[in-house]
């Protein structure tokens, strides 16, 4: 399915991977303790700007911050749009 957003200039749209929803050692996380996702996969990014040239590109897994990005729901997905400069890697 193709996505129809293309983020601006240096922004990014990242489909955040989903909550563990169990430690390693089996113990089930409840719905309030769970944290909020860093890492997630690039689905669309601008073409950049005259003075920064994108690093990176569509598929790639990338680590953010907690407080990165603006929460978007699109055709019942969620989403975060951020700057390029928001995220901390890529891995």
């Amino acid at each position: 399915m193709a996505l129809n957003i293309q983020p601006l200039a240096d922004r990014v749209l990242v489909e955040p991977v989903a909550a563990e929803t169990q430690t390693a050692s089996g113990i089930f996380i409840p719905d309030t303790a769970k944290e909020k996702p860093q890492k997630g996969t690039v689905v669309a990014a601008g073409k950049g700007t005259k003075d920064h040239e994108m690093t990176v590109k569509v598929g790639d897994t990338v680590l953010y911050g907690r407080s990165a990005g603006t929460e978007l729901k699109f055709e019942g997905k969620d989403y975060l749009i951020m700057a390029e400069y928001e995220i901390f890697a890529i891995i």
